[in-house]
Parts: C-alpha cells; sequence; structure tokens
C-alpha cells in the first residue's frame, strides 16, 4: 500500500491523515527526518510558514526534503506548504525549499479575518471544487515548465510542476478528495517510473 507522508511540525495535520485514509492510502506523521525513507509522497500542510521554517530548521528537514525532492518522491505543499515550496517570495523574504518555480505571495489575500471560500474550475476536474482560503497566498509569477491547475481573480492558487503539487487553499477541510486523489496518483506514477529504471 501507498504511504504518504504530512510533515508533523505545525498546522492542519489530522484532516490531510484522514483524507489519506478515505482515500485508499496510509498515512504517517511525519516527526523526524528518517521517516522521510518510509514514505512514497509527503504533504507539507498549511500552517504559519514562518513557524514551520524555523521548526523545520529546528529539526533538520530541510536537507533530507530537498534529497526526497531529489530523489523524484511527490510532495504536495498546502497554504504555508505552498509558501515553503516557491523558489521566490515576493518582498524581501527568502525563499525556502526551493521546489517549484514560482513566486509567492504570503497572505495575499489578506489576513485570518478575510479568508473565505470559492468555487474553483480546476484544470482537469469537470466539476467546480469548493476551495478554502485561510490567509491564503498565491503565485504571482510561474516558469514555463509550471502547469496552473486554477486562478482565483486572476491570481495562480494551485499549480503542479513535475512531481511537485500546491494549491493556496486547504482541500483537506473539505469532504471533497479530488486533490488527494489527483496527489496520490502522482505518487502512483512516481513508484512506476521508479520500478521500470530498476528494472
Amino acid at each position: 500500500m501507498i504511504t504518504i507522508g504530512v510533515l508533523g511540525l505545525q498546522g492542519a495535520i489530522e484532516e490531510h491523515l484522514n483524507q489519506i485514509d478515505s482515500a485508499g492510502a496510509q498515512a504517517l506523521i511525519v516527526k523526524k527526518p528518517s521517516q522521510l525513507s518510509e514514505i512514497d509522497g509527503l504533504i507539507i500542510p498549511g500552517g504559519e510558514s514562518t513557524t514551520m521554517r524555523k521548526l523545520m530548521d529546528r529539526y533538520g528537514f530541510m536537507g533530507p526534503i530537498k534529497t526526497f525532492f531529489d530523489q523524484k518522491k511527490p510532495i504536495f505543499g498546502t497554504c504555508a506548504g505552498m509558501v515553503l515550496a516557491a523558489n521566490r517570495l515576493s518582498g524581501d523574504e527568502k525563499a525556502y525549499l526551493e521546489l517549484m518555480d514560482i513566486s509567492v505571495k504570503r497572505n495575499g489575500f489578506g489576513r485570518q479575518r478575510d479568508s473565505f471560500e470559492a468555487n474553483l474550475s480546476i484544470n482537469g476536474m469537470e466539476e467546480p471544487f469548493k476551495a478554502v482560503f485561510i490567509r491564503a497566498p498565491y503565485a504571482v509569477g510561474a516558469g514555463v515548465d509550471v502547469e496552473i491547475l486554477a486562478e482565483y481573480d486572476n491570481k495562480v492558487v494551485a499549480a503542479r510542476q513535475e512531481h511537485v503539487l500546491v494549491s493556496a487553499f486547504h482541500p483537506e477541510l473539505t469532504g471533497d478528495d479530488r486533490f488527494m486523489r489527483l496527489f496520490i496518483d502522482m505518487v502512483k506514477a512516481s513508484l512506476k517510473e521508479a520500478d521500470l529504471k530498476i528494472g
């Protein structure tokens, strides 16, 4: 069975675990870098990106997550996870993991009181997706190799580049698991590719 880890330092962890379970994969809370070897895909959940970055530094996650990325294992960043995955941040802030060729504005849609829901048209999904935005970022720019999956108010809010998926919103807070299934399909594809290389 596929095992998907959720970085368990801060943020919306439990909701992701429940959605992984309901989508038929095995879920694991990742609290130590050594656990990355036990999983096939990693979710970096929403939370407070500055705090998460400090905790990732404290517990030594940066190098191991970069290695996980270099091994072509899929990574899904939601909300703060999108901020941490970006190659560039607007303003003077330094980017952190630099996994996707996007430029992200933190809290782009405003603070907590500006949270909202919206029905989004998602590239590759037939029905609209009800997205929950909480202190949400958005991408102000994306490289040519980035597939834009959704925009809201002419701002990029979901995208994919090779084995990295990001969303500015929180798909785990809805009963709609289509984003989780999309990520699981990416994990299955990466495992198949790895098998072909071994074979």
